[in-house]
């Protein structure tokens, strides 16, 4: 099967966006076709590149040269300096490719990192972040963020939220969607029929029987066994500090994880330039690079595309089992 385009949104110009799509376009134009939203003046001088207008074009020109959909923004980036007045034009990006990917003219949407400082000085942005933001686009109530490695697939149940008000946002109706849409995922976009999901904790050592916490014997507890009930294959709630080794690994396949430093310190301890973002929840497929801008580095070709290369494949491979 010929896949549609894979959709890149431009990101932040000013940081390592454009780098690491332009670099991923040359390792990869020979195998995946890909559309690149945003502005081409953004992009790398001596990368070839050639406006299109929709995602048919795109698969025609990718073998040559990068498709650009061109985007409007008020003028050039200074790599390194975030200009508030690019900030629309970087959330429009978004909205685009999650457009592109609804009327079927790309097959799914990679996310080049945002600043979301910027959008919210130059744009009032109300979202937390791209999860967010991209389930709003699609009138979603819940979705779910997962990072992903060779080695490891974790998903925290509560994201963007100070380590304070955990306890209090960790209800059992959080958590039982947080798995169930995981379980889903899982089946369709990643072709596990018999998900074997793992599940943390909140406290040091599980609670040790109520000792350190009684969030495990409250409410995860309780979950998991109505889930059981239901056929889904749990194990848990366990102790965040031992599950994460080789030999534990090997024992499910994804963890579910209380609150985000729980679930990302793990991954990037493991793969630090290879992690992907994925949302999952969505009626479309969004992949992104588990990094941000680095305006230290932006416009000196020192930007590792490692991730962004693997998260456009692992898009396209997510794309291939939806069919």
């Amino acid at each position: 099967m010929r896949l549609k385009p894979i959709a890149i949104s431009c990101g932040e110009p000013a940081g390592i966006g454009p780098e690491i799509a332009a670099t991923a376009w040359k390792r990869l134009h020979g195998d995946l076709p890909l559309i690149w939203i945003g502005d081409p003046r953004h992009l790398p001088a001596d990368l070839p590149v050639q406006l299109v207008e929709n995602g048919d074009q795109a698969a025609q020109v990718s073998r040559t040269a990068l498709p650009v959909l061109a985007q409007d923004f008020s003028g050039p980036a200074t790599p390194g300096t975030p200009n508030p007045a690019h900030a629309q034009g970087v959330i429009d990006a978004i909205a685009t490719g999650v457009d592109l990917v609804r009327q079927g003219q790309a097959s799914a949407l990679c996310t080049a990192p945002i600043h979301k400082a910027a959008l919210i000085d130059g744009a009032d942005f109300a979202y937390p972040g791209h999860t967010e933001y991209l389930a709003a686009l699609a009138d979603t109530d819940r979705v779910v963020m997962m990072l992903a490695c060779d080695d490891l697939r974790v998903v925290p149940t509560t994201i963007h939220i100070p380590v304070a008000d955990i306890p209090g946002k960790l209800t059992a109706s959080l958590l039982t969607d947080t798995i169930l849409i995981t379980h889903a995922a899982l089946r369709r976009d990643f072709g596990i029929d018999q998900p074997r999901i793992a599940v943390a904790g909140l406290n040091p050592h599980a609670g040790e029987d109520g000792k350190m916490g009684m969030e495990e014997i409250d409410m995860i507890t309780p979950v998991l066994n109505a889930l059981r009930e239901e056929g889904v294959d749990l194990q848990g709630p366990m102790s965040a500090d031992t599950m994460f080794h080789a030999g534990a690994r090997a024992h499910y396949d994804v963890a579910v994880c209380m609150y985000h430093d729980q679930a990302l310190i793990p991954i990037k301890t493991l793969d630090f330039s290879g992690g992907v973002n994925i949302t999952l929840g969505l009626p479309f497929i969004r992949t992104s690079p588990d990094h941000g801008t680095a305006f230290d580095i932006a416009g000196q070709g020192k930007a590792d595309a490692t991730s962004m290369i693997a998260a456009i494949r692992m898009a396209a491979q997510m794309a291939e089992k939806r069919g």
